[in-house]
C-alpha cells in the first residue's frame, strides 16, 4: 500500500487530509510522516494517506471509503476534524463515517486542532 514492509499482524490505519487546508505542498509529506509515526506509536500499520485536492473533490474521500472496506482498515487518521468539514458538519460526518463505514476516526493532534496550529508544520 505505501511501499514499506507492512506488519499484517497489526490493525491497518489509513490517512486522509485536504490539501486546501495546508499552506505549502511540503506539509503533505510532513503530515504523512507524522501519521506514520502516530501509527507506530498507537500499534497500527500505516497504509496509504488519501490527499483530497480541491479540483478533484470527493475522489480521495471515495477512494478512502473503498479502501477501508477492501482492506478492512480499523481506523482512519486525520490531521484534525476540519479535514472532514467539507463533507458536512465535521462532528456529524465523523459519527456517520464510524457508524456506516465501521472504522474509527482518529485525530493526529487533537489538543492543538491539527496541522493548522502545529508549530512543527509552520
Amino acid at each position: 500500500m505505501n511501499g514499506f514492509a507492512e506488519d499484517f499482524t497489526k490493525p491497518l490505519l489509513l490517512g486522509y487530509l485536504r490539501r486546501d487546508l495546508l499552506v505549502v505542498d511540503g506539509q503533505v509529506s510532513e503530515l504523512e510522516r507524522l501519521m506514520a509515526d502516530f501509527a507506530r506509536a498507537e500499534g497500527f500499520t500505516m497504509g496509504h494517506t488519501y490527499v483530497e485536492k480541491p479540483d478533484c473533490w470527493p475522489a480521495a474521500f471515495e477512494a478512502l471509503i473503498e479502501s477501508v472496506n477492501r482492506y478492512e482498515a480499523t481506523a482512519v487518521v486525520l490531521p484534525s476534524l476540519l479535514h472532514f468539514a467539507m463533507h458536512d458538519s465535521a462532528c456529524h460526518i465523523k459519527e456517520t463515517f464510524e457508524r456506516v463505514i465501521g472504522a474509527r476516526v482518529l485525530m493526529l493532534n487533537p489538543r492543538t486542532g491539527g496541522a493548522g496550529t502545529d508549530p512543527h508544520l509552520s
